[in-house]
């Protein structure tokens, strides 16, 4: 596994470095996107959120399935939310911030922050106890979704601020390097899609510090290892939004539950 990589701090471009980097590698970090007190700002208005939906036994929010969990104490809390950027003002407010569509330009015309499109902003709440139903995600690539609907692969990328700083002990992103460019065939079968959770030799461990913002090409393979440590310490916060381009495609309340969401049981 390997833990060293370039990192870049964004400006009011992308440069050209930056670009090739992406272009070349699939992904790139940037680092101190946000102060920690905008980290602390956002941790708390989920919070907000967790409290009305478990309150309100939300199951759903435009078909896409809530993954509900227990913390250490064993209390019940949201591990994953989807359009939670819909359920808050600050969030909503934060899906506006002008430094995002500099990051438009790593795709190209069209692109869009897919802010009611796909899950919205999610917001990924990991800690590995006994009680808890989410603490890895196996390997996977994001163009999956696009394949179930029929649909060509349109570019997309994954936007991941990181609200938690992460140590390869605590788990978290491992990726591919370069596998955005593979054929279709190895898109859908190099990996079993969330059954696979091993380790791979050619992978890269992204850490982060709590305020950085990563970016990885949705046709990527990548997965979300579990913290080799247990309580507290394990406990890690992200938020991913999609870059996204081609038909303008808005999930409403009436929208149904994709197929490829039923492998949500399998993720643990």
């Amino acid at each position: 596994m390997n833990t060293e990589y370039q990192k870049f701090t964004l400006g009011t471009v992308i440069t050209e470095e930056q670009q090739h980097f992406f272009n070349r590698n699939g992904f790139i970090h940037f680092k101190d996107f946000i102060k920690p007190e905008t980290v602390s700002d956002i941790i708390k208005a989920s919070e907000e959120v967790q409290k009305n939906w478990i309150n309100s036994a939300v199951e759903k929010v435009n078909g896409v399935p809530i993954k509900y969990g227990k913390d250490l104490d064993g209390t019940p809390i949201v591990q994953r939310f989807a359009f939670i950027n819909q359920y808050s003002s600050l969030l909503h407010e934060f899906t506006l911030d002008p430094r995002l569509q500099v990051l438009l330009n790593l795709t190209g015309p069209g692109a869009r922050i897919g802010t009611d499109e796909k899950d919205g902003m999610v917001f990924n709440h990991y800690v590995n106890a006994e009680q808890s139903s989410f603490t890895q995600m196996g390997w996977h690539t994001d163009g999956l979704r696009d394949i179930f609907h029929g649909q060509k692969l349109n570019p997309m990328l994954n936007v991941g601020i990181h609200l938690s700083s992460v140590k390869p002990e605590n788990g978290g992103l491992r990726i591919l390097p370069g596998t955005h460019k593979q054929n279709l065939y190895q898109m859908l079968f190099r990996k079993k899609y969330f059954l696979d959770n091993d380790a791979d030799a050619n992978e890269v461990a992204i850490s982060p510090t709590a305020g950085d913002l990563t970016i990885h090409d949705g046709r990527l393979w990548h997965r979300v290892a579990q913290s080799s440590v247990t309580g507290e310490e394990s406990r890690r916060r992200v938020i991913y939004m999609p870059i996204i381009a081609g038909k303008y495609e808005p999930k409403t309340a009436e929208s149904p539950t994709a197929f490829y969401q039923r492998f949500a049981a399998l993720i643990k």
